[in-house]
């Protein structure tokens, strides 16, 4: 490939070449549509782990529905072309909620606006990432009954 200022050689004189390379855009690609939905599963995923290391005794429904959070983001982020941090962020500047219901509670909130964000990515993404979205989407519905 040759770029704008390489030198052309013509008969023993060296020559600038300019112009455009077809691949250099100037500017930076736009973040890809899934990004946010990539940074929502790794936020789940930190708020549901925090949740139950609050509450010990709803460990064993939160963890599972955390790992789930936490594979919807490995792979929106394969898909989308994006690097996961290598340390996960605190969900939320403050710690979950004292009372177990409570936690649930807020864990719900946090579901259904996620589910609605993945349901809006699903119905305005290209048919090659429909279905990751609508599997995202489906199963974030699963986790607000396993909340209930």
């Amino acid at each position: 490939m040759i770029r704008a200022g390489a030198l052309l050689a013509l008969g023993g004189a060296v020559a600038p070449l300019t112009g455009c390379d077809p691949f250099d855009r100037g500017e930076p690609p736009a973040p890809d549509p899934l990004a946010p939905l990539v940074d929502e599963a790794l936020a789940l995923a930190a708020a549901y782990r925090e949740a139950a290391t609050a509450h010990p005794a709803l460990a064993g429904r939160l963890t599972p529905i955390a790992e789930a959070h936490a594979a919807h983001a490995a792979e929106l982020a394969r898909v989308a072309r994006v690097t996961l941090p290598s340390a996960t962020a605190p969900a939320t500047p403050g710690a979950p909620a004292v009372d177990p219901d409570a936690a649930l509670a807020a864990l719900r909130d946090r579901e259904k606006a996620a589910r609605e964000t993945a349901t809006r990515a699903c119905a305005e993404a290209p048919a090659e990432r429909a279905a990751l979205l609508a599997s995202v989407t489906a199963a974030r519905a699963t986790h607000l009954e396993a909340l209930r």
